[in-house]
C-alpha cells in the first residue's frame, strides 16, 4: 500500500510541475489519459531514482559535500530529464524541454512530494 501512495504522490507532484512550468508538458485528450500518463511516468521516475540515485550519490559524494548539497538539485534535474526521455521512448506523452525546466521541475516535485508526504503520513 505504501508503494501505491508514493506513486500517487509522485504523479501529483509531476502534475504540479507540468501545471506551473512551460517546459514540462503532459498533453492528452482528456483528464483520464493525462492521469494514467502521470501514473506511468511516476512509476518510471521511481524506478530511475531507485536504480541510479544511490550510484550517483556514492560516486558524486565529493560534489555533494563541496556544493553543500546543491549538486543534488542538478542530479534530480538530470534524473527528471532521463525520465522524460524514457517516457518518450515508451510513447508516453510526457516531455521535459531542457535543463532549466527540469531543474525547476525537480524543485517543484520535491517540495510538493514532501508536503503531500507530510499530509498523508499515517504512521
Amino acid at each position: 500500500m505504501n508503494i501505491l501512495i508514493k506513486i500517487v504522490i509522485t504523479a501529483v507532484s509531476l502534475a504540479a510541475a507540468a501545471y506551473f512550468l512551460d517546459g514540462i508538458d503532459v498533453p492528452g485528450n482528456d483528464n483520464t489519459e493525462r492521469a494514467l500518463t502521470l501514473i506511468a511516468v511516476a512509476v518510471i521516475f521511481g524506478i530511475v531514482n531507485a536504480l541510479l540515485k544511490p550510484i550517483i550519490k556514492t560516486l558524486g559524494c565529493a560534489f555533494y559535500v563541496l556544493t553543500l548539497g546543491l549538486f543534488g538539485l542538478v542530479v534530480n534535474a538530470l534524473l527528471l530529464m532521463l525520465t522524460g526521455w524514457i517516457a518518450e521512448q515508451a510513447d508516453l506523452p510526457f516531455t521535459v524541454d531542457g535543463f532549466w525546466p527540469a531543474l525547476w521541475g525537480a524543485i517543484i516535485v520535491g517540495v510538493v512530494g514532501w508536503v503531500l508526504s507530510l499530509v498523508l503520513d499515517n504512521d
